[in-house]
């Protein structure tokens, strides 16, 4: 119940996708990547780049979860880029059955579309390689991978290992998958002006549902790491 004499909250508007300045935008944080230059246009970030991010999260919240989008302030205590700000946006919804997430991000190069498990823990990685290799779960991982594929859906590759990991033969039949680093799968999207409308709305969550195949298969098999919080 609002306060006594509070303003009444209004509701959000309705995402129609992002305007051409939020690519502009994008161009100008990339150049002039300083706390002045931001703050002098705060409010094309807002208005432009960080309103339809929530717009879209509310819309979206029913089916895929609550989400939330990631500040636009870089951390920057242990790197050696001190620039201040993030040259992207970006959001992502959690799942808590361990099928990792939902992830979107916007950069002057476009729309990246993903999900899955980024960066699983080592008790996670490993139930994941067992899967894999076992002949039930293994081929049912490689079906999702092929259907995804033809989405232009891809699994990251950053990170992958050279060889085989511990335990597992370098002949092994799925050999690229227990390799990798991440079990996640992203796609890429080139600016245009579907972008600008809520035809981004659709083909955001075209990829999210297609990735639910792969979000399952990883709560079934891999689930929550179950390693104390460092």
């Amino acid at each position: 119940m609002a306060r006594l004499g509070a303003p009444p909250v209004s509701p959000r508007a309705p995402f129609r996708g992002w305007p051409p300045a939020a690519l502009t935008w994008f161009d100008g944080i990339e150049a002039h990547n300083s706390r002045d230059w931001f703050q002098a246009n705060r409010d094309v970030y807002d208005e432009a780049v960080r309103q339809p991010f929530l717009a879209l999260l509310e819309e979206v919240a029913d089916e895929f979860g609550e989400g939330k989008m990631f500040r636009p302030h870089r951390d920057t205590r242990f790197s050696s880029d001190k620039r201040p700000y993030k040259t992207a946006a970006a959001a992502s919804i959690h799942r808590a059955d361990g099928g990792g997430g939902y992830y979107l991000q916007l950069g002057r190069d476009g729309l990246f579309v993903g999900g899955g498990l980024y960066a699983p823990a080592r008790d996670q990685l490993a139930r994941a390689r067992a899967a894999i290799a076992d002949d039930r779960s293994g081929p049912k991982l490689e079906a999702i991978v092929r259907r995804l594929a033809r989405s232009r859906v891809s699994l990251m590759q950053e990170g992958a290992l050279r060889t085989a990991p511990k335990g597992h033969p370098a002949d092994h039949r799925r050999i690229a998958l227990l390799r990798l680093a991440h079990y996640a799968a992203m796609r890429s999207e080139p600016p245009r002006k579907w972008l600008h409308t809520r035809e981004a709305k659709s083909r955001i969550v075209s990829t999210w549902r297609a990735l639910d195949p792969l979000l399952a298969w990883l709560a079934v098999h891999v689930g929550p790491s179950e390693l104390s919080p460092r």
